[in-house]
């Protein structure tokens, strides 16, 4: 009679360890599932591929970036891409929207909206290259006007390449990164820098 309680016991304790081990193999696929989602439909992972950005994003940093709800606004850093670098992501500071005007003063390096100089103190030097801006400009309905923080080796908004970009050209706002690239300067990766880029 014992044996038998035993025997019946250990099938008991296989049958719920199956159970337990079918409840963790399901959890995983569920959050598997709901991740690959939410990164399809919410997030994309974009790398930066260039210096256009120091000193607030390096070259390679890989960053987290959503269009979910997002209303473009002055100072936000965007992903967006254009007809002539085709199927290459750009990164880039959104400095005007819509009906702003923007000049620059490229001999004392100051950047205007609607005539009032800029504090920038995320770029890496002040604004002396022209590109192909001709002088003040008023940002068309439905568009932004766009630099790279490291003024002098960006192409953006002052250059006939970029111009003024579409709002709905835009991929999403950076959110956060999540892997750094290696500094251009002290070319090591700072671990640090990991979160929120603003």
């Amino acid at each position: 009679m014992e044996e038998l309680k035993e025997r019946l016991s250990g099938g008991k304790n296989q049958d719920s360890e199956k159970f337990e081990l079918y409840d963790w193999v399901q959890c995983i696929v569920e959050v598997l599932i709901i991740g690959v989602l939410c990164f399809m439909f919410l997030f994309r992972v974009i790398g930066v591929d260039g210096h256009s950005m120091v000193p607030t994003l390096q070259d390679r940093d890989q960053l987290i970036v959503s269009k979910l709800f997002y209303t473009p606004a002055r100072g936000d850093i965007i992903v967006f891409q254009t007809d002539t670098f085709g199927d290459d992501p750009l990164v880039k500071r959104i400095i005007a929207t819509e009906g702003q005007t923007v000049d620059i003063d490229f001999n004392e390096g100051i950047v205007y909206v609607d005539g009032v100089a800029q504090q920038e103190d995320y770029t890496a030097e002040l604004t002396y290259v022209r590109e192909s801006f001709e002088g003040e400009v008023t940002v068309p309905e439905g568009c932004l006007f766009v630099m790279g923080d490291n003024r002098n080796a960006s192409t953006d908004s002052r250059s006939y390449r970029v111009g003024m970009v579409d709002e709905r050209c835009i991929i999403g706002k950076v959110l956060f990164l999540v892997i750094p690239g290696k500094d251009s300067v002290t070319e090591k990766v700072d671990f640090s820098r990991i979160g929120s880029v603003y």
